[in-house]
Parts: C-alpha cells; structure tokens; sequence
C-alpha cells in the first residue's frame, strides 16, 4: 500500500493535563472496588476530551485538516474547565458507557467544538447529528450487560467521590489512534495552541 493510500482513524481532542489523568485514575480505582467488574476500563492516558471523531481518514487529508483547524482556532482563547459528576449512557437496556462530566467555562468549549465541527465539515466530514455532550470515558459495559449490571453502577456512582480538579484548556490536538487486542494507542499528529 502506498503512503498516500493509508487510512488513519483520527480525531480530534482536547489533550488533558496529567494531574487530571491521575484524578482519573483514582476515581477509575475507586469504582473498581465498588463491585464493578466485567467493565472495559479506558486506560488513563487514552482518556481524551473528544471534540470531533474524524474516524478512517486518506492520509493525504492530514494537511488539509490540519490547516482547517488552525484557522479555525484564531482568536480562539485558552479557557478553564473542571471535573464534574459521574453518570451514564444507555437506553432500557441498561448502561453502555461510564463517564465524568465536564464542567467548568462549557459555553467556551461548546463554542470551540463548534468551529471544530465547521471547520471539518468545510474539508468534507459529514455533520455531527447528536448534540455536542462533553464527557470523559470511563468505562464501557460490555453489550448485552449482565442482569444487575445497571443497578451496581448506579450504587458504585452514588459512593464514589468525584474528583474536583481544574484544568485550562491551552490547544487542542490531532490524534491517531491505532486499535490493538490490548487497547487503542494514540498518536499526537499535531497541536494547535488557543491564542
């Protein structure tokens, strides 16, 4: 396969700080120990504040997008934002993902994902259907979830203690992620500092 021809699964993110991953992974302990096991824990360093999945993506798109991005982010300035509660996502099912809530200066961020969103809908992604909704993932609960499932995650969110940590938004980046059977690694392909 020539260069040109390679296909990348990318997207792109808001790279978070490391005091922020270790609150993370405290909290990821803590829920471990609440009875959940069975669910696939996202590894701290793969947590990512997701603006846009861009998904397989030619390798030759890369400049492009990158240039969209940057001009984009223009007068963009680097904001706070905060750790908030935990919950879910699911349907009559039961949960499918375990996340943290975003909480913070959420009006600048939904403004940023939304030239995010232009911008890459300008260089040829198709829109975005469901509402912007910031979290950080977990956890995913294996399809379909064993009987209980829904009612030890609610417990295990009730007896935690949320983190309460502040991080400043500085730039966002363009990551790889390669699937492997241990998990997804991440490539930083490119940073574009808030002015």
């Amino acid at each position: 396969m020539k260069p040109e021809d390679q296909l990348l699964r990318l997207f792109v993110a808001v790279d978070l700080p490391e005091d922020v991953r270790e609150a993370l992974h405290r909290l990821q302990s803590d829920l471990r120990q609440q009875e959940l096991s069975g669910l696939r824990w996202v590894r701290p360093e793969g947590v990512h504040l997701t603006l846009k999945f861009l998904g397989e993506t030619p390798a030759e798109r890369v400049p492009a997008i990158e240039g969209a991005l940057a001009t984009a982010l223009l007068g963009t300035e680097p904001f706070r934002l905060a750790l908030g509660e935990p919950g879910t996502f699911g349907g009559r099912r039961g949960p499918r993902v375990v996340w943290l809530d975003i909480t913070g200066d959420v009006q600048r961020l939904r403004g940023l994902q939304a030239a995010v969103e232009r911008a890459m809908v300008g260089v040829g992604f198709a829109p975005e259907e469901r509402q912007y909704s910031p979290h950080l993932t977990l956890a995913r609960v294996p399809q379909p979830p064993r009987p209980g499932t829904a009612e030890r995650v609610s417990r295990a969110l009730e007896a935690v203690e949320p983190p309460r940590v502040e991080f400043e938004v500085r730039e966002i980046v363009l990551i790889r992620s390669r699937l492997q059977p241990g998990g997804a690694e991440y490539e930083r392909l490119a940073g574009f500092p808030l002015a």
